[in-house]
Parts: C-alpha cells; structure tokens; sequence
C-alpha cells in the first residue's frame, strides 16, 4: 500500500471529473460533503433490472457501478463557487485490467485470491491523496501483488500526466 499526494488539484479533478481517465474503475463507495453528506453504494442492485436484462453479461457486467457512469452524478455534487469539506471515493480496477498486472508478476498459485485492487482518492478540503490497497480472500504472505499494483499505479499517474508526491 503506498500512498500519493496530487500535486496539482485542478488538473487532477478535471481528470477525475471531466475525462475519461479513471474510466477503467468501477466505484465501490463514495462519500461526497457539502452542505450535505451525499453517500454512494457503488453495489449494482441486479434486482431493478429485469430477468433478460441480469442474463445478458453486457448489461451488468460487474458487481459494482462503472466510474464512467458515476462521474456525472458526482461532478455534479462537486462542482460550484464552493469546494466539498471533504470526499473519499473507493474505487476499484475492473477485473481485466486487474489480470493483465497480475499476469506481470511471478508469485505462484496466489493470484486467484486477489480479489480487488482498489484506489482510494480522499480529499481533506485542501489536499487529495491517492491510496492504493488490495483486497484478498485470505492473508498472502507474497507482497509480489501489491507491489504490482503499486506499480502500475505509478505508471498510470505517469501516463495521465497527474503530478504526485509520495507521502
């Protein structure tokens, strides 16, 4: 688990909000304050969705809502003359791109018990840290996973041009 601060704020909520740069996530969770506390539950809730809908795979391909169909909703809460007390948005990396990082690594068997690789983006009213995490189905001594996705994090920021600082 590493943990970046961003840089430069207005560059990277435009990349956040307005682009289509974090569009390989899905949200797990997200929690916007305001005037308000607006709480988001990225869970889909495949029961609002008919019987054909559910089966077909292109629909409702996860478990969790893609970030690109969430961003407007929260750029919305977000935008205005006044900037949010605070947000944190869970996010999670869609399962194959997740694949391909962990085709990268040599670690065994261990693979099939990485079950997210998350990025948590926490703004404190002044600063937005980036942190990533990784979620298991059982505790993995090999730390090979998490320091792949610490990894392709970095890269990422790079290529996206978001200026960071490790904290």
């Amino acid at each position: 688990m590493k943990a970046y601060r961003i840089s430069d704020l207005k560059n990277f909520m435009n990349k956040l909000l307005l682009s289509d740069s974090f569009d390989y996530f899905l949200l797990e969770e997200g929690t916007i304050v305001t005037a308000n506390t607006f709480q988001i539950d990225g869970h889909i809730q495949k029961d609002f969705y008919t019987k054909e809908e559910q089966e077909d795979d292109t629909l409702c391909p996860y478990d969790f809502s893609l970030w690109k169909d969430m961003r407007p909703f929260c750029f919305q809460l977000i935008k205005g003359k006044r900037t949010p007390l605070h947000f944190k948005f869970v996010l999670l990396l869609m399962p194959e791109h997740m694949e391909r990082i962990l085709a990268g690594g040599d670690f065994g068997d261990y693979g099939n018990l990485v079950k997210a690789f998350t990025l948590t983006v926490k703004y404190d009213g002044s600063h937005v840290t980036l942190i990533t995490g990784l979620s298991t189905t059982s505790f993995l001594m090999d730390k090979t996973p998490e320091q792949l996705w610490d990894h392709a994090c970095l890269k990422f920021l790079n290529n996206k041009q978001i200026a960071w600082e490790e904290e």
